[in-house]
């Protein structure tokens, strides 16, 4: 009986020739790093929007901060959704408007509130009276969007408990928010990080529907929802194509709003820049830790604190390529950290070729969101993940 050869569908996330130029370009560079690619970026920006036309897009910055990106969808007239000081410094700096950016982060500090309305923010989310409080001080008669709190079921990684209220503390806030002067303007949620269950969002707007209601017969018209982030990224575990999840999106506002759609935001970033980036790392040492171990481990040159955050609890399950032939082989991965969490994949068993040595190199597909912005700073004296840019085809 012949040995299974090491194979991987390489053809599922980018064609040889592309591949091939993502090569020589990370040849010249040192490991790891992340090369991502800007048409990519645009061509998922563009699906979106033919999708959902109705929806304005806000990009979580967070996703992937690089100034070629922000720049890219400044061009392309997204809007950002932003959670810090220095995050709007980025955006003005790079000439995005201060009206097409929201605060959307509820946690803040009410000297950051201030600091974004001198700069001309007027959109703040919120689900507390005590931020309300803030906002209505230090950024007076702006625009405030309530957060819902979701349960995140059927997300790779969930956003619960910690954003959020339930609705009968929104509505609160709703009411408050008018006696305080500003304008209730509408609701968000998060149904979780790469959504699997397209169903979380139908629930989500239910709550809506019921709030929006109620905030009516209190005299205050809702005018917004914005139906955060979620969308997928594509992964080693199969989600719907993205016409499904718009589509249904569509079918569940039509069902919940009948009469007249409210205006809809959407918070994309993992599904604009995740698929555009390839994280490129090596081998340091394959080694077993007993003579009869069923299985070797592979450490890397980057691991969870230099990009790789969300394997914890092996939540998020890249796409890794070893541009190796031979017999395949099941292993254990891990990164270079002196720290006994830094392990990626241990359940989960990945295969290479059982002729990968240290030196080669190893291809972490779909890495372009919660990689680089994730990377700790020096931790074990390993700086954070460098980030590059592929040079745009035909330009």
């Amino acid at each position: 009986m012949t040995p299974e050869q090491y194979a991987f569908p390489l053809e599922n996330y980018l064609d040889r020739s592309s591949f091939g130029r993502l090569k020589a370009f990370a040849a010249e560079r040192t490991t790891p790093h992340l090369v991502m690619d800007l048409d990519l970026v645009e061509k998922r920006y563009r699906e979106l929007i033919a999708l959902l036309p109705m929806a304005k897009v806000y990009y979580a910055v967070k996703a992937n901060p690089m100034d070629e990106i922000v720049t890219l969808l400044n061009d392309l007239g997204s809007r950002f959704d932003v959670a810090s000081c220095p995050e709007l410094d980025q955006l003005l700096r790079l000439g995005v408007s201060p009206d097409r950016v929201s605060y959307g982060n509820t946690i803040k500090k009410a000297r950051d509130v201030k600091y974004f309305y001198d700069r001309g923010v007027r959109l703040f989310v919120s689900d507390s009276q005590e931020d309300l409080k803030n906002i209505a001080t230090f950024a007076p008669g702006a625009r405030v969007y309530f957060r819902i709190i979701t349960e995140g079921t059927g997300s790779d990684w969930p956003l619960s408990r910690k954003f959020g209220a339930h609705a009968e503390v929104i509505f609160l806030l709703i009411k408050q928010a008018k006696e305080l002067g500003l304008e209730p303007y509408g609701l968000s949620f998060h149904v979780g990080s790469q959504q699997r269950d397209i169903g979380q969002w139908d629930d989500a707007l239910a709550r809506c529907t019921y709030l929006f209601e109620a905030a009516e017969f209190s005299g205050i018209n809702l005018k917004m929802i914005n139906l955060g982030g979620g969308f997928p990224a594509h992964y080693l575990e199969a989600t719907q194509p993205l016409e499904i999840y718009a589509n249904e999106i569509k079918r569940f506002l039509a069902d919940n709003f009948s009469d007249e759609a409210p205006e809809i935001y959407i918070e994309p970033g993992r599904s604009l820049t995740a698929d555009a980036g390839v994280l490129v790392a090596e081998v340091v040492l394959v080694t077993k830790k007993a003579r009869n171990s069923l299985y070797r481990w592979v450490f890397l040159d980057v691991g969870m604190f230099s990009g790789l955050i969300e394997t914890m609890g092996e939540a998020i399950k890249y796409p890794i390529f070893f541009d190796k032939e031979g017999p395949a082989e099941e292993i254990i991965l891990a990164g270079p950290t002196c720290d006994s969490m830094d392990i990626l994949y241990e359940d989960y068993k990945y295969k290479m070729p059982s002729t990968v040595v240290a030196g080669d190199r190893v291809y972490f597909f779909s890495a372009g969101a919660y990689t680089q912005s994730y990377s700790s700073v020096y931790f074990n004296g390993f700086p954070p993940l460098a980030a590059y840019v592929l040079p745009r085809a035909g330009r």
